[in-house]
């Protein structure tokens, strides 16, 4: 496999997606020891769809070390069209999101494409005469060759993601009305929707009225290419070419308005700042908080400082509720339920603190910072004994300096 550092092939991105990656770097390096941050790594797979092997960018979320290793976590996938293209962006948006309690840690597998033209378009266009697109050939190598492979080769769940721009935004609404079942969450970002001859926003007249999508996610954005005093109302009246892009994401819009028993999370934006490029950034963190907006945890400081709030019993019901959307178990987050710990301790909650740190153990219980947080607290209630307990297993685990620096003093005041 070869390592992937920080690469894309974008020039036109390359300082900001550098800024970005450092700023990740930085609080990376605070969080793992001696872990340097890369993005990811190359791999080459073997299609039998396309006959061929295919290379893809793959990154496994920091909090399973970015390596394979599947008794440490497993993770929902965002498969990302373009990935030479949009992989950086969408590594540090899903790691800044996950350390900041937004969505889970989550794989980013990036698609790199050969032609892209072809692969992420089917039938053809009078604007690029013999250009024949082989999206649904595309489309099957997706789902026979790459999920199964990811799906034995990498820790993973069943929450799938799939991420597009341009063409690529095409075929993420094509694949949304013919393969609805394939992904839990779709995101176009200024989807090509006027390809042949707006083939997809005919088709999805006929698809949608017929289909319920209960459980689905859909994230339209749209960049704004239109002639001073021209706004999304106005532009409907045009008839030019250069316009065709945004109609057509603004009629499968209103395609989908008038399908409103289909139960579909839906949102749509328009970026008047942003152009086609520009906002694949901006589209794809703001579709990201869209599909994840089940995730936060929303805790308000009058609920913290009230002695009579039950803090474990609305993590035990929303982390209920967050393993309804996703469709399997997870677990109140390691970090936030420890963070939430040393607050109890703060304001004399102990009480809560205990059961708060007793609860990361029962689900972490191979992490040596659970029983490192949980020793703290025996030290703050002035239970030694304890203390020196947690703080032996949270090194038998792991070898923590800070750990091994209070359990040598406890140890050296027993002795005295």
């Amino acid at each position: 496999m070869r390592q992937l550092n920080i690469v894309n092939r974008s020039r036109n991105w390359n300082f900001f997606l550098l800024s970005i990656t450092l700023l990740l770097m930085s609080f990376c390096a605070s969080a793992q020891e001696n872990s340097p941050f890369n993005t990811g790594f190359e791999e080459t797979i073997p299609s039998k769809v396309l006959a061929k092997n295919r290379k893809v960018w793959i990154h496994i979320p920091i909090s399973n070390g970015g390596n394979k290793i599947k008794d440490r976590g497993r993770y929902p996938v965002i498969y990302l069209l373009d990935g030479s293209e949009n992989f950086n962006t969408v590594v540090s948006i899903t790691e800044h999101m996950a350390e900041s309690s937004l969505c889970p840690p989550t794989i980013v597998v990036g698609i790199v494409q050969e032609n892209r033209l072809a692969e992420l378009t089917t039938g053809a266009d009078k604007e690029f005469p013999g250009q024949v697109g082989m999206g649904n050939e595309f489309m099957s190598f997706i789902e026979k060759d790459l999920i199964p492979y990811i799906n034995t080769n990498y820790p993973t769940t069943s929450y799938k993601t799939l991420i597009g721009h341009s063409v690529g935004g095409l075929t993420v609404i094509n694949t949304f009305l013919h393969k609805p079942e394939l992904f839990n969450a779709y995101v176009s970002l200024d989807g090509a929707l006027w390809w042949d001859n707006q083939k997809v926003v005919k088709e999805a007249r006929l698809i949608l009225p017929n289909h319920n999508y209960k459980g689905k996610s859909l994230f339209m954005a749209m960049a704004n290419r239109l002639e001073r005093g021209v706004d999304t109302l106005s532009v409907l009246k045009d008839t030019s070419s250069s316009t065709s892009l945004i109609r057509s994401n603004l009629a499968f819009i209103k395609t989908l308005s008038k399908n409103n028993k289909s139960s579909l999370h839906f949102k749509s934006r328009f970026y008047k700042d942003d152009n086609h490029p520009s906002v694949r950034l901006i589209g794809e963190y703001d579709a990201l908080r869209f599909v994840f907006d089940f995730y936060k945890l929303k805790v308000y400081d009058s609920e913290l400082t009230n002695k009579d709030f039950k803090l474990d019993a609305l993590l035990t019901s929303h982390f209920n509720n967050v393993s309804e959307k996703m469709g399997y178990l997870i677990k109140p987050d390691e970090s936030l339920v420890n963070n939430f710990g040393y607050q109890m301790i703060a304001t004399k909650q102990f009480k809560k603190a205990e059961t708060l740190f007793k609860l990361n153990v029962v689900n972490y219980p191979e992490s040596a910072n659970c029983y490192d947080s949980l020793g703290d607290f025996y030290l703050a209630t002035d239970n030694k004994t304890e203390a020196i307990k947690s703080f032996e297993k949270a090194l038998s685990l792991t070898t923590i300096p800070e750990t091994k620096e209070k359990l040598d003093r406890l140890l050296k005041e027993r002795q005295k």
